[in-house]
């Protein structure tokens, strides 16, 4: 009998997670499969349950994440602190929560960094649940040096006053400030849904000021290029998508459940294909 796993959230129909796992389980010859389960919010508490006896792990996106924490034996600290879970791993029918976003980020990050990140000045562009991951992560990788902005600058406050940190590991700055400092940062983060479909053309912030050392990440992987990307290319900085992150805090989840680090390259030539995009 083969073991069983999951993504839920709602809508899901849009996953690769399956396609990614799945390739995974034939590439290392493990007996298991991986499905993609439309979950909302009113029947997470019976699915979870349900779980318990029936899936060896499942993964948890929108909208869920924050939710499944109350159903869940144990959350490891990171997750606690970030406030949301996205990965479960089922241990002799206790449930075991952990957030693989934020370090699955950094680990596909290190692909385009020169340095180690934790001597890069960092600006993060947004102040939601995708930032708030990254954020913690970065900390907890010992960064030094972070930036926050936002559309709403009370937004970004809420955030950094949320986790309770000191003046000297984050700022928080406008919009406009941050256009007018976006040379003094080594690494640019973009994680708002800006640029997305059906916006496709629309940008978080200006990018005149971008110098060619600084890379440039946007958390967005369908469009494979978003116009922030495009306009960042065309200064001559490196460029990255979300796939990386998408692959990596999957393999993260993978080798929870299976004790196997799978193979993320061929992992990234299979999602690229299905997206339609070049390497960036």
């Amino acid at each position: 009998m083969r073991d069983q796993f999951y993504v839920i959230g709602q809508p899901i129909g849009h996953s690769m997670s399956p396609t990614m796992h799945n390739e995974w389980f034939h590439e290392n010859q493990i007996h298991g499969h991986y499905d993609a389960k439309e979950v909302g919010i009113s029947d997470l508490e019976s699915i979870v349950t349900e779980f318990r006896s029936t899936a060896k792990g499942f993964n948890v996106t929108a909208p869920l994440k924050v939710e499944v924490m109350k159903y869940l034996d144990e959350v490891d600290p990171l997750a606690k602190e970030i406030g949301a879970v996205n990965t479960v791993i089922n241990k002799d029918g206790r449930l075991y929560g952990k957030n693989t976003d934020g370090i699955g980020y950094c680990r596909g990050l290190s692909l385009v960094l020169k340095s180690p990140i934790e001597q890069e000045n960092i600006l993060i562009i947004g102040a939601g649940g995708a930032a708030r991951a990254i954020l913690c992560s970065l900390l907890h990788l010992g960064v030094k040096h972070i930036t926050i902005t936002n559309r709403t600058t009370e937004k970004a406050l809420e955030l950094k006053n949320g986790l309770r940190l000191k003046e000297q590991d984050v700022k928080v700055i406008s919009i406009t400030d941050a256009e007018e400092r976006l040379g003094t940062y080594s690494l640019v983060i973009q994680t708002t849904s800006v640029g997305m479909k059906p916006n496709e053309a629309a940008k978080p912030m200006s990018l005149h000021n971008l110098s060619p050392d600084t890379v440039v990440s946007d958390l967005i992987y369908s469009p494979y290029k978003t116009a922030f990307l495009k306009e960042a290319e065309q200064k001559n900085a490196k460029i990255q998508n979300g796939l990386p992150m998408f692959i990596y805090q999957g393999a993260i989840a993978f080798q929870e459940w299976t004790g196997i680090f799978p193979n993320t390259i061929n992992a990234y030539k299979l999602l690229e294909e299905k997206l339609g995009g070049t390497k960036c």
